[in-house]
């Protein structure tokens, strides 16, 4: 496929439903499209609506459309990149509604003037896609809004779902016309397109794939109320890096996939990793910035310049302070809470009345409903009251303007304003701040009119609240809760009397700050990551499995795969020497059994293996010799390892030995008070006492608390056992104290020397277990090709479940692995009764 943008269709087909992809599909798939040996990068870039203004004129009979780009959209990011060798694609809706008959017009104009792809919407579609679910499921539900009540924020409304969806395949379907897998980075922006991933993971396992939520993640006791919270997880786990604004989001987003999905993450060298079906789906936290060019050529506009100097006359020369607040008309920018401070300070500071004012411009609501008329009303009605209480004639205390500014007007309130006051109740991020320091950066033009000298030391002051995506970042800000009206009041009493040199420090740092994290920055952050996040695609092998949007890929190497019943079997027939070693929970016992202990048929089958003399049959498990001993009593000819390999015995009525020399287990005495403490204070934690070692399992805790402070029992047992002969170790839900040297590796080694000294050096060897334990067992009989192991023997290294491991084969689960076992038995008795 060449690197020529092909002619946009504007009647999208759905995307085919069949989500079960063999390897062999998707080998056909990349196939098509090969990548040239000369090429640019290209990003594509998508998002609910294009960086496109779009007006339409009437030309005689006919509309006639001119564009523009949105000098107010964050994702015009061409500029911000600076690569001449990067093609940036747009995808996403125009604000304006477009005719059919005009759809393919309008699409060209835009494919071949700005590189957008527009995605055409019915009307009542998109009304229930982004008036609907968007903006009354999702919305209020990320910013904390519990729909407690059909009237406050609304019931789940399975129809707006399926329109959301809908919505979100026809985006992919635009994307695939244009998309060149194999070499295209993909990034999807907010959640208005969370389940977008799945789509395009659904059609090419290895695209490369990005997704940044510019909204809040609420923590999982509010997010686990959606009725299709796993929907959107498993959604956006299809990508390969998920960008959030602050650690806070994505904290609630890693414990929501650790408590709805049993995930587990990691830190490594800086970056947090979560294990998704053999993928590591990287978190990257990092605020978007601003356009700083666009604001600095704003800021040397005429047309700002006169508005600043209107601003001036109606201010500064009156004698009178502006503060100011640029919000959203919705309900979570609290504009009412920051105008009852405002009253809070003129009551408590009458020497304000006259001299300070608040200027709150009041952007159009972009959502509907009762909630937004309701906020409307209550704002104008405050501010109504407000000036009728402390105005004077030629003074109002409150100016509220409702309608939209531009935006060189909106730079010029931000250059006269005194301090900058942002406390909305929960917000993703909001760049009113960063706007703010620039504009009050001004320029020599600006200064001039604002009577500031040759060399002034330009100064800043910001409120802003706890609850939004910048607070961390603007360390000089005065950070307020919202809520409380008489903390911002004193705010905005402290930033009124602050020193000029402390303004100006502040100012400084924040300064400093913005200008080196702008939105050039960020958008070549997010994608230097991007690129290492997927840099591994090509050299794996793709599954996609699952049904809807429980579709999933499961990335793994080359030559790992599924172990064939035939191909085993007959190995198995044509070998005369045979090793069988076999690991027990998770493996021939499901991990989720209440009873552990094994099946009747287990131990026919089991003992059919066993009286074969061409095999020898080692169970390999982490549990006490004396549980072991007693469940696998009736199996007289079959070797048990016990506690890792610890104890060992060949055959049922030998003398246990120990793998290594006996150790002193004095250090018990050492680590159960520790674990002692950690069980008293972690409910569902419960301590294993073994012979040799002890374990703390947390399985049936809470997953966050249980993780957190297994984590501090790893370094409080390394810590207190830094002199001992042992080792801390850390597995699925469990902490794990045990004698140094001691693995199920070193069982292995042993049993296939063993049978190379007895002139048995084995053609067959089967290994199976389920977990890290295990692979020291897989790594040593693959490395014992050369050693222990006959020439040309058949070596079978198998785990459960496709994941990483060093095994080379892998079965599905526990069933398939208790099939197996029976089928060799199966063909053993056949051999035995010949």
């Amino acid at each position: 496929m060449n690197r020529r943008i092909p002619r946009i269709m504007t009647v999208a087909g759905l995307i085919s439903d069949v989500v079960v992809v063999d390897d062999d599909q998707v080998e056909s798939v990349s196939s098509d499209f090969s990548s040239s040996s000369v090429h640019r990068d290209r990003i594509i870039i998508v998002a609910n609506q294009l960086p496109i203004k779009a007006q339409k004129n009437q030309d005689g009979n006919r509309n006639c459309w001119s564009f523009c780009w949105d000098e107010n959209s964050l994702l015009q990011l061409k500029d911000g990149l600076g690569d001449d060798d990067i093609e940036v694609i747009y995808v996403g809706c125009l604000k304006e509604d477009v005719n059919p008959n005009e759809q393919d017009e309008v699409s060209q104009i835009l494919l071949e003037n700005f590189k957008c792809v527009p995605v055409f919407l019915p009307p009542d579609m998109f009304t229930r896609y982004y008036h609907g679910f968007c903006k009354q499921q999702l919305w209020p539900l990320f910013h904390y809004m519990l729909p407690l009540s059909p009237e406050l924020g609304g019931r789940f409304n399975r129809s707006l779902w399926q329109a959301y969806v809908s919505v979100n395949k026809i985006f992919a379907d635009r994307i695939m016309e244009v998309i060149n897998p194999e070499d295209d980075y993909v990034w999807i922006h907010d959640y208005h397109l969370m389940v977008l991933p799945t789509f395009l993971r659904k059609r090419f396992n290895r695209v490369k794939l990005g997704f940044f939520l510019h909204s809040p993640f609420p923590s999982s006791e509010i997010y686990k109320t959606l009725p299709i919270r796993e929907e959107l997880l498993r959604a956006l786990l299809n990508s390969d890096l998920i960008g959030f604004h602050t650690f806070d989001y994505a904290r609630h987003f890693l414990s929501c996939c650790s408590r709805m999905l049993g995930l587990t993450y990691e830190s490594k060298r800086g970056y947090i990793g979560l294990e998704y079906y053999g993928r590591t789906v990287n978190i990257k936290i990092l605020p978007v910035g601003i356009h700083m060019g666009q604001i600095q050529s704003v800021l040397r506009l005429r047309e700002t310049e006169e508005k600043v100097c209107e601003l001036i006359r109606q201010f500064s020369d009156q004698g009178r302070t502006m503060l100011l607040g640029v919000d959203d008309m919705d309900i979570f920018k609290g504009i009412s809470l920051k105008l009852l401070a405002m009253e809070q300070l003129l009551i408590q500071h009458p020497e304000y009345q006259g001299k300070v004012v608040l200027v709150q411009i009041a952007n159009p609501a972009r959502g509907r409903g009762k909630d937004v008329k309701e906020m409307q009303d209550e704002t104008k009605a405050t501010v109504k009251r407000i000036n009728e209480t402390f105005g004077k004639p030629g003074y109002d205390p409150v100016i509220l303007i409702e309608e939209a500014l531009k935006f060189y007007e909106r730079v010029a309130y931000y250059v006269v304003a005194e301090c900058c006051l942002v406390t909305a109740v929960r917000d993703g991020m909001n760049l009113i701040p960063y706007e703010y320091i620039v504009g009050r950066q001004g320029n020599e033009t600006l200064d001039k009119v604002l009577g500031i000298g040759s060399f002034p030391k330009k100064k800043s002051m910001l409120v802003v609240s706890e609850f939004i995506g910048c607070s961390p970042s603007l360390s000089g800000a005065i950070r307020v809760n919202p809520w409380n009206v008489d903390a911002v009041a004193d705010a905005m009493d402290s930033a009124l009397g602050m020193a000029d040199s402390e303004k100006q420090l502040r100012h400084e740092k924040h300064y400093r700050y913005v200008s080196t994290h702008d939105v050039g920055y960020w958008a070549r952050s997010f994608l230097q990551d991007l690129e290492r996040a997927c840099s591994d695609h090509v050299r794996r092998r793709w599954w996609g499995i699952g049904f809807g949007l429980s579709f999933k890929v499961v990335a793994l190497d080359p030559n790992f795969r599924k172990l064939s019943m035939d191909h085993i079997v007959s190995a198995y027939k044509r070998t005369t020497s045979r090793a069988i070693l076999l690991d027990y929970d998770g493996t021939l016992m499901p991990q989720v059994s209440i009873d552990k202990s094994p099946t009747g048929k287990s131990i026919e089958s089991l003992n059919s293996l066993c009286r074969d003399k061409n095999n020898v049959v080692f169970l390999v498990s982490a549990r006490s010799r004396k549980t072991l001993s007693e469940w696998f009593s009736p199996c007289e000819n079959m070797g048990i390892a016990a506690e890792h390999g610890y104890f060992l015995r060949m055959k049922r009525d030998d003398e246990w030995e120990t793998c290594v020399p006996a150790t002193d287990c004095s250090w018990k005495q050492i680590a159960e008070p520790v674990m002692k403490l950690y069980t008293e204070t972690t409910d569902g934690s419960t301590i294993e006492d073994k012979e040799t070692a002890l374990v703390w399992w947390y399985e049936d805790a809470d997953p966050d608390f249980g993780s957190c402070q297994a984590k501090e029992l790893l370094d409080h047992l390394e810590s207190v056992l830094a002199n001992e002969p042992v080792t801390v170790k850390s597995g699925q839900n469990y902490v794990e104290v045990k004698p140094q040297g001691v693995s199920k590796g070193l069982v292995a080694k042993r049993l296939l020397s063993s049978m190379q000294e007895k002139g048995k050096s084995p053609d067959f060897v089967l290994c199976i277990g389920d977990d890290r334990s295990d692979e020291d067992m897989f790594e040593v009989i693959t490395s014992s090709m050369h050693g222990p192991i006959a020439p040309k023997a058949e070596v079978f290294a198998c785990t459960v479940c496709r994941k990483p491991s060093k095994a080379k084969y892998y079965l599905d689960d526990t069933a398939e692995i208790v099939r197996l076992i029976q089928g060799l038995a199966c063909v053993s008795d056949k051999k035995v009764l010949c």
